[in-house]
């Protein structure tokens, strides 16, 4: 993550914070708000720390590094030791868990997705992966879509929805290295898209078909029914009221012109290609 580390130099808790007093707590609150105490300030994040590691943890499934939502939860840590108010009566930890938690949505939803998504997309696909976790904890298998449905009071369709979005959080380089089912070693790009064979056949169509205007409307109607609509000559006798012999000699006479007119055009292109 791109921003600077806030974590302290001492991320462990000092051994003379541990059973530390609520009244500890709200000195230092007021020698960090009343006189600028860094050290105080220092104090109180070092203090909380673990609180926000246990809330960076309920997202370490989201293939983002701990690391990097631990430094989101450390400056929501900040951000709550500076707006917190000791007047109020709150306990701190209970303003600073939603301040935290805010950080690491915010995260998520703004910086965390490789495409724009809208907001709610967003949010309701977060929301479904915090149920895959715990429920996963708590069964210790996979939950299914109908087990997500119900826990969320969601539609299974909408729960769809979120697991296809959640696709748009993150995105792998073409460039990365892959093995197929055979051990050929490559790369992600091989497996999109293939050769298509029916490229070779645009321009036999163009040249085919600008000859075919050199036919009679005859010729091109039993080329059509022929090839086309695939009917036998017998058939084709029957719709144009003529001979089955007849139209195989339509057949051939159309054929030969073709490929006469196609092969011209081959050769004059190749002809000015040499020039």
């Amino acid at each position: 993550m791109a921003s600077a580390n806030i974590l302290p130099r001492n991320t462990t808790t000092p051994k003379s914070s541990v059973g530390s007093s609520t009244a500890d707590v709200s000195v230092l609150f007021a020698r960090w708000q009343q006189h600028r105490d860094q050290r105080a300030r220092e104090e109180l994040v070092e203090r909380f720390l673990p609180l926000a590691r246990k809330l960076a943890r309920r997202y370490s499934g989201a293939r983002e590094p701990f690391d990097d939502l631990l430094q989101v939860a450390s400056l929501g840590l900040v951000k709550a030791i500076d707006r917190f108010d000791p007047a109020r009566g709150t306990a701190f930890s209970s303003f600073a868990v939603p301040t935290i938690l805010g950080e690491l949505k915010r995260y998520f939803r703004d910086l965390g997705w490789a495409v724009h998504v809208p907001r709610g997309a967003q949010e309701l696909a977060l929301k479904v992966e915090e149920a895959q976790q715990h429920l996963t904890a708590k069964t210790g298998r996979p939950p299914s879509v109908y087990d997500l449905a119900e826990y969320l009071e969601l539609s299974a369709e909408d729960v769809l929805d979120a697991l296809e979005t959640s696709g748009a959080h993150h995105t792998v380089s073409l460039d990365t290295p892959r093995d197929d089912a055979d051990g050929e070693a490559g790369t992600l790009a091989d497996a999109f898209g293939e050769h298509d064979a029916r490229f070779e056949f645009v321009e036999a169509n163009v040249s085919i078909t600008a000859a075919a205007q050199q036919l009679s409307a005859r010729e091109r109607r039993v080329l059509e029914l022929r090839f086309v609509r695939d009917l036998t000559q017998t058939q084709i006798a029957d719709l144009i009221g003529v001979s089955q012999m007849q139209v195989s000699r339509i057949l051939r006479r159309a054929l030969a012109q073709l490929r006469e007119l196609t092969d011209g055009e081959a050769s004059g292109t190749a002809s000015g290609s040499e020039s």
